[in-house]
Formats: C-alpha cells, sequence, structure tokens
C-alpha cells in the first residue's frame, strides 16, 4: 500500500487471498482497514476496532485505489469512510472505527470459547478440496484445521446444525493481530454448507468487531448459521484466541441459492 495523496493509497490485491476466483471479503476489510489506520485518522488511534462493509462488485486481483474520508475523531476513537475502486468505480465501501485496544480480558462475558479436538486431530483444509473444481489459495496463507464432524457435507450427509468451527493459524507463522482477525472473521466454507446447500455464497454486507488485541498462538473460530430464507443466510462468526478469551465477532449477510 502506497500514499498518494490525502486520504487515497494506491493497493495491489493479492490473488492469493481467493476463494475460487474471488477475492475474500474479510481480506478486501482489512486492505480498507489498513488504509484507515495509516490515514491521518489513525494517529492515536492505531487499531481497528469496528467495521461494516458492504460488497458492491467484486474486485479483481491487482491494482485497486483505497479512498478514506474521516468522519470524526475524538478522544478514545476515531470514524472514517472508506472505499476500495476499481477502474473508477466502488467496489466495497465501509464504515470503519478506529481506537486503542490491548489485551485485557472481559470484565464479563456470556460466550464460553467453543470446544474443539486437539489441533492435530482436526481436517487441514487444502487448497484443492476434493472432489470438487474448486481452488481456495487462501488456505497456503491461512491454515484452518476444521472439526471432522463438521465436514460431513463432504460425504452426502450434512449434519443440518449449521455449525462449522475450526482452528486457524497464519501459514507463515505470523501472530493474528486486529487486522488479520477481519479475514479468520470471513471463514471457509460457508456454514451452509453443512445445511446441505452447495454453491457460491457472495457476503452482501459484514459488520466486525475486534474486542481486544490476540495473544500468540492459533484461535478457535466457530461459524454458525442464525436464519435462512428468501435466498439470504445470515452467519454468526466467533473468534477466541490461545488465552479463551473472545477477541473479535461478526454477523454477515450472504446470497444463498436455495432448492425450489
Amino acid at each position: 500500500m502506497t500514499r498518494r495523496g490525502e486520504g487515497e493509497f494506491g493497493a495491489v490485491l493479492d490473488a492469493q487471498w481467493s476463494v475460487g476466483n474471488r477475492l475474500h471479503g474479510g481480506y478486501l476489510l482489512a486492505v480498507l482497514a489498513r488504509a484507515a489506520c495509516e490515514s491521518p485518522a489513525g494517529a492515536g488511534h492505531p487499531h481497528v476496532t469496528a467495521v461494516s462493509g458492504s460488497f458492491i462488485e467484486p474486485p479483481e486481483p491487482g491494482e485497486a485505489v483505497a479512498r478514506v474520508e474521516t468522519l470524526r475523531v475524538g478522544r478514545s476513537v476515531a470514524q472514517v469512510r472508506a472505499a476500495l475502486l476499481q477502474e473508477g468505480r466502488v467496489r466495497v465501501e465501509s464504515h470503519i472505527t478506529l481506537g486503542l485496544l490491548d489485551d485485557t480480558g472481559p470484565w464479563w462475558s456470556s460466550h464460553e470459547p467453543v470446544e474443539l479436538p486437539p489441533e492435530q486431530d482436526c481436517f487441514l483444509a487444502p487448497t484443492n478440496p476434493p472432489g470438487t473444481d474448486l481452488t481456495v489459495p487462501l488456505m497456503a496463507v491461512v491454515e484452518e484445521r476444521i472439526v471432522p464432524e463438521h465436514l460431513s457435507f463432504a460425504f452426502g450427509a450434512p449434519t443440518r446444525a449449521g455449525v462449522i468451527a475450526s482452528w486457524q493459524r497464519l501459514a507463515d507463522g505470523s501472530d493474528w493481530d486486529p487486522l488479520s482477525l477481519l479475514v479468520a472473521l470471513d471463514p471457509v466454507p460457508p456454514v451452509s454448507f453443512d445445511l446441505g446447500l452447495s454453491g457460491w455464497v457472495p457476503t452482501i454486507q459484514l459488520s466486525a468487531y475486534i474486542r481486544r488485541l490476540p495473544a500468540p498462538g492459533p484461535i478457535r473460530v466457530r461459524l454458525a448459521a442464525t436464519d435462512v430464507g428468501g435466498d439470504r443466510m445470515d452467519e454468526v462468526a466467533h473468534v477466541w484466541d490461545d488465552k479463551g478469551r473472545l477477541v473479535a465477532q461478526a454477523t454477515q449477510l450472504a446470497a444463498v441459492r436455495l432448492p425450489s
């Protein structure tokens, strides 16, 4: 990312952060959040704490422009509007809240960490899922180990519980941070697979909260569906760090093709 002027940055979108031939939604929000952090509003407010993003048109890998407009800068938060453009068209637009995070645990929480089998007993998601023509380059940069019972859809026997949970690490050994957690909050495969619904599930809108700085080590991610109908599905994701603390959460509305 290179600064071009007041509130404008040049970016190169990397095809490795893709699912099939589409750039990953969490990655695109992370690009915009990084631009927001590097804008004047990020001075004294170095971390993304909340994002609400609308996916208007899929961008292509390659050069793009991120534009950031400061809406308000206060003592504890700064609020900006950010847009990702290609060929002069807005592809993704978001409102981003910046602040200063620390690693303090919650004063109170109703969400206990999801119980998962040991990492080594979970299935490492491949870049080329068996039985499909789909390529998932994202799985070369994110190590995702999925709970075996949540993969029963791959054998024609989905649990229909609407839940997929996994361990996740960054493949290069980096620790998770507020920007990369936006990728974890948009996990693949979509939870619709566990409901017996196959096919592409494009995100329409995603709202995410980053609650605290994650501890080094793997994270636990639980993705669950709440309601499916009208060719729409909402998914809720929660992420816990290696100390068992909730570090991020998100809700997204996605398109899904229902059987006739």
